[in-house]
């Protein structure tokens, strides 16, 4: 009986090194080679570029009393200056708060206050969201003079920086090129000393879990963590020095930015920023315009691209790869995202915040049927078992079970929360990740649904994701998610959301008969409604829980939803 236990190998050690070190060593190697490409402003910033503005934000920094520890947030959509942010920042020895760009008042002052951020850099707006006003209402009095703050509310709190050209600004605000202008004024030895006294195991990163309930906790990662992840990233990928990343996840999600962004940068490759926030042709054009090789997304953006009305008149011939994370991806999809994208070459990349976020991942050297039906094999350096999730004991290859992972990526902790660190990671140093898999005979291994998704339907346990990959068959839907609703009789039954292919047509009864032919009885969903769209997350993940909710009061279902169980 062989166990699911297994441990990804390679002949590549690890870095040891910190983030500033090894960019500074990408940057020398490769001065000349674009480093950014932000396709909103139409502007390129070379390695050498990068590194200079990198290097004056540090000093502006320090020149501000930055200190090794500091917390800097960043409340902002994909920029260029988020990228430079986040190298300075790890050069003096910050710890980047990344802050969810669609965070109200609320949560802000959460994120801020629980953190404890020194420093904020900001933009002023984005559609809708005038994050200006919204500080102001945490900080009162925040345009007017020094002495008239009130910063009760964020004690911590001590200089707040803004993204953008030709600001008026007052009070506490300072713009970012007057940072930049700050650090001009601090020797460069200064930053160069604080460099050195930095380790490799110091904190980097705290990252927010979206989690449904509760408060978020704040992942806290390292250097390690972040700069080996990231390049294990690039190895699944095979990016070089000649590939063209083109990201429209959001920077402040660990898909975009470790994944993503420092995957492209860890070995010397362009990053291309498509748009401050996604929009399905703004990637596409980017695509086009900048040759782009790579580019990744969770499903419904590839959804999105493919389903596009003009999708056919984009030149995408440059394109090589990139990959698909972030939630369960349809077979069938992955096949028509190599087909019609000409990415050959993507891969899943699996894990989560709290990894760093990489556990297992697919290759391109894998076939496209292993590429399109698994998460991969543990990435070198990780453990990865599947335990069962009553007894926590190792089970055979072929059961499911909660997939937990040990290793250089597993979170340093939760920041300032030691109970919530130690049921995430147990004793002997295991990550429980919440996810249900397979593991098979050659260690790939299957995700087959979360824990907390489970539907028991009279006795019965029932497994979304197994319902989506065959919906997924259909010729007429695009994408559908399933989930659970109260049922009184039942305890619960399954209802689906199905978004159907352009120009498609179908009806629930006729898709609840296709079923029929497919899957058990009990699976079929008794409830499937049409949408256009499905309540997402700013990261593109569909919200199911929003959709239960929904579904309980379009049903009537109330008082099945007040009934207690075990």
């Amino acid at each position: 009986m062989v166990l699911s236990y297994d441990q990804g190998v390679s002949s590549e050690p690890l870095l040891g090194r910190t983030l500033g070190e090894h960019f500074s060593l990408i940057a020398a190697g490769n001065p000349e080679r674009p480093a950014v490409i932000d396709c909103v402003r139409g502007k390129t910033l070379s390695y050498a570029d990068l590194k200079e503005r990198v290097d004056l934000l540090a000093r502006g920094f320090i020149r501000l009393g930055i200190e090794r520890g500091d917390r800097i947030g960043i409340w902002s959509t994909n920029n260029t200056e988020w990228v430079i942010t986040q190298l300075a920042a790890a050069e003096v020895g910050g710890i980047l708060v990344n802050i969810n760009p669609a965070y109200r008042t609320h949560e802000l002052e959460y994120a801020l206050r629980q953190s404890g951020v020194k420093l904020l850099v900001v933009i002023p707006n984005f559609k809708s969201s005038d994050y200006l006003s919204m500080l102001n209402g945490l900080v009162h009095n925040l345009f007017c003079r020094e002495g008239d703050h009130d910063l009760t509310c964020l004690p911590d709190l001590k200089h707040i920086v803004v993204i953008g050209n030709d600001l008026e600004l007052q009070g506490k605000l300072m713009s970012f090129d007057r940072v930049i202008a700050m650090g001009g004024e601090l020797p460069r030895v200064e930053l160069e000393k604080r460099m050195a006294e930095l380790q490799f195991d110091d904190p980097i990163n705290i990252q927010y879990t979206s989690g449904t309930t509760g408060l978020p906790k704040g992942v806290t990662l390292s250097h390690h963590n972040i700069l080996n992840n990231a390049l294990l990233a690039a190895r699944a990928m095979e990016l070089d020095g000649n590939s063209r990343f083109c990201i429209p996840l959001p920077f402040y999600h660990c898909g975009g930015m470790i994944s993503s962004s420092l995957a492209t940068m860890s070995v010397g490759g362009t990053v291309v920023i498509p748009c401050p926030f996604f929009n399905e042709e703004d990637v596409l054009k980017a695509l086009e315009k900048y040759k782009c090789t790579h580019v990744c997304g969770v499903p419904t953006m590839f959804i999105g691209q493919l389903e596009h009305a003009e999708f056919s008149k984009f030149d995408l011939s440059s394109m090589m790869g990139g990959f698909m994370a972030g939630a369960p991806c349809p077979v069938q999809l992955m096949k028509r995202v190599a087909e019609k994208m000409h990415m050959a070459h993507v891969v899943i990349l699996y894990g989560l915040t709290e990894a760093s976020p990489l556990m297992t991942a697919t290759s391109v050297h894998d076939s496209l049927e292993i590429r399109a039906t698994t998460v991969g094999r543990a990435v070198p350096g990780i453990e990865v078992k599947i335990v069962d999730p009553v007894s926590g004991a190792v089970i055979p290859r072929g059961m499911q079970g909660e997939i937990l992972s040990r290793g250089h990526g597993v979170m340093l902790g939760y920041w300032n929360n030691p109970g919530a660190t130690a049921d995430a990671i147990d004793k002997s140093g295991w990550l429980h990740s919440g996810d249900l898999g397979v593991m098979n005979e050659q260690g790939l291994i299957n995700i087959t649904g979360r824990k907390k998704d489970m539907i028991i339907r009279g006795g019965e346990n029932i497994y979304p994701r197994e319902i989506e990959e065959v919906m997924h068959e259909h010729a007429s839907i695009a994408q559908a998610q399933v989930f659970g609703v109260p049922d009184e009789n039942l305890g619960e039954e399954v209802a689906a959301w199905v978004m159907l292919k352009q120009g498609s047509t179908t009806t629930p009864k006729e898709i609840a008969e296709w079923l029929k032919e497919r899957i058990s009885y009990f699976k079929i969903p008794r409830y499937i409604k049409i949408v256009t769209e499905y309540p997402m997350t700013v990261t593109g993940k569909c919200q199911k829980f929003a959709m239960r909710e929904l579904m309980i009061q379009e049903l009537g279902l109330e008082s099945a939803a007040q009934i207690q169980t075990a």
